[in-house]
């Protein structure tokens, strides 16, 4: 009789609980629902202008104006491109050129520079440390173009204004890879490890590059392609430390080029096939580069 009844008062939770979990599933699917309806709008925001960049490099000139702007007419994409190339000797691939040194080195060097730095706040107790930490983390929270005018000055004072290094030394410095760096140090490298190392008789230089770059792997690409990013995409930097058309980068010589449209109507082509063309390395740096984000989600899986 006792177990009857302990049965049946199991049953009666059963039949209580039930329609609470089918109104959680409800539910669940809802907000399934709703968030996959914001990532599609959010998916087209965003995917909206690249397609009308592709299209519009597709097209000729008398196309561009009187055909649908998001579909395609006549293809003269390699035509438009072969135009790009040849227009003015082939400045553009000079200014390709120019963003690739600008974005490549500096974001090498910088995310260098970082990871050394985080690591050092992180595993080295020094007099002033967090002090220390907390400038360089109040320098994420300063605009780039509010150095802008600084910088000029300081590179003016220095003479050193219309050169690669005007562009090239100031992207040198990123307080968010410093910030990052030391978080994931932190995180990531055992101390353990380090004074395996150590013991082992490898110094502190050595224990960095073969030990804690390795672990930091992951934390050191997101720097990299943020920097990249950055270097890549600046304008204002640019604008304001160079004359010399030979030393522009990609985005402040398709920007001259615009505004020139009135004057030259046919630019606006070669505006826009450049602007698809200059977006392409960027692509290729996230894809060749996005394995080592899952080789470090996958290793921190493992532990």
């Amino acid at each position: 009789m006792s177990v009857t009844t302990e049965t049946r008062a199991l049953r009666t939770q059963e039949a209580a609980k039930r329609p609470a979990r089918d109104g959680g599933i409800r539910e669940s699917a809802i907000s399934r629902t709703i968030a996959m309806a914001v990532m599609i709008v959010a998916t087209l925001y965003f995917l909206t202008p690249l397609w009308w960049l592709v299209v519009a490099s597709s097209k000729t000139r008398e196309d561009f104006t009187t055909t649908n702007p998001l579909w395609f007419a006549d293809f003269a994409l390699f035509d438009n491109i072969a135009a790009l190339v040849q227009y003015r000797d082939g400045v553009f691939l000079q200014w390709l050129a120019n963003s690739a040194l600008y974005a490549g080195v500096g974001a090498a060097l910088a995310t260098l520079i970082a990871a050394m730095a985080g690591y050092a706040i992180a595993k080295y107790a020094f007099r002033g440390r967090e002090t220390l930490f907390n400038i360089i983390l109040g320098g994420v929270l300063v605009p780039a173009t509010a150095l802008a005018l600084p910088l000029f000055l300081l590179f003016s004072q220095a003479g050193a204004t219309n050169t690669i290094w005007a562009v090239l030394l100031p992207s040198l410095v990123s307080p968010f890879g410093v910030y990052l760096s030391r978080i994931y140090a932190a995180a990531s490298v055992p101390d353990e490890i380090i004074e395996a190392a150590r013991i082992d008789g490898a110094g502190e230089v050595r224990t960095f590059f073969t030990v804690a770059t390795r672990l930091m792997a992951p934390a050191l690409v997101t720097i990299f392609l943020f920097q990249f990013v950055a270097i890549w995409n600046n304008f204002f930097l640019p604008l304001i430390m160079l004359r010399d058309e030979g030393l522009f980068p990609v985005t402040l010589g398709l920007y001259v080029w615009n505004t020139q449209v009135s004057q030259i109507p046919d630019i606006r082509a070669l505006v826009v096939i450049g602007s698809l063309l200059s977006i392409i390395p960027l692509i290729v740096t996230f894809l060749a580069l996005q394995r080592f984000w899952q080789s470090g989600l996958a290793n921190g899986g493992l532990k």
